[in-house]
């Protein structure tokens, strides 16, 4: 090679003798470098906003309920067909003691995690009181049974609701912790 010099490209190319590439002082190929360094920065924004979209969609499926189902007689009541589909959903078979169905349209729900000033310390997430009462179901929990039984009382009411935001601006509801 007359007009080449020995340092050019040297790094990058495979030599005649083996297949193989010789990496740049440093030990990483630049493009993997970068990867790594997304990795690294965007990696847990990522996972943290697939968390929060998983966490509304949850909301969305295990607490409204509008308009109102009806379970056949079959599910002895409201509250005992719909725990049974919340304990399926949420791949557990544990009796929560108390499970809240809200009965108004996601819009009208949604609206009340716009803006939230309060941070709720205990919960480590934004929250809110609704403005409104809205259509409730409250499914407690029957004491004293089986451990293997899940059998539920309902009690329907309006009520404001005390809900976890999933930010301080444009957040969506991702939990409900109480009534009001």
């Amino acid at each position: 090679m007359c007009c080449r010099s020995e340092h050019a490209d040297s790094h990058s190319r495979p030599t005649s003798a083996s297949n193989h590439f010789t990496l740049p002082a440093g030990g990483m190929a630049p493009s993997v470098a970068r990867l790594v360094f997304l990795q690294f920065v965007l990696g847990p924004a990522l996972v943290e906003g697939i968390k929060v979209q998983i966490a509304i969609r949850n909301f969305r499926r295990l607490h409204i309920d509008y308009p109102r189902v009806s379970y056949p007689k079959g599910f002895h009541g409201y509250c005992n067909g719909l725990m049974a589909y919340v304990r399926g959903r949420k791949w557990s078979w544990y009796c929560p003691q108390i499970h809240y169905m809200v009965h108004a349209p996601w819009r009208e729900i949604n609206r009340f995690c716009k803006y939230s000033d309060s941070f709720c310390e205990n919960y480590n997430e934004y929250c809110t009181l609704t403005e409104d009462a809205i259509p409730v179901t409250i499914c407690s929990l029957v004491s004293r049974q089986p451990p293997t039984s899940c059998h539920y009382t309902e009690t329907l009411t309006n009520q404001r609701l005390y809900l976890l935001c999933s930010g301080k601006n444009d957040g969506e509801p991702i939990g409900i912790i109480g009534l009001y």
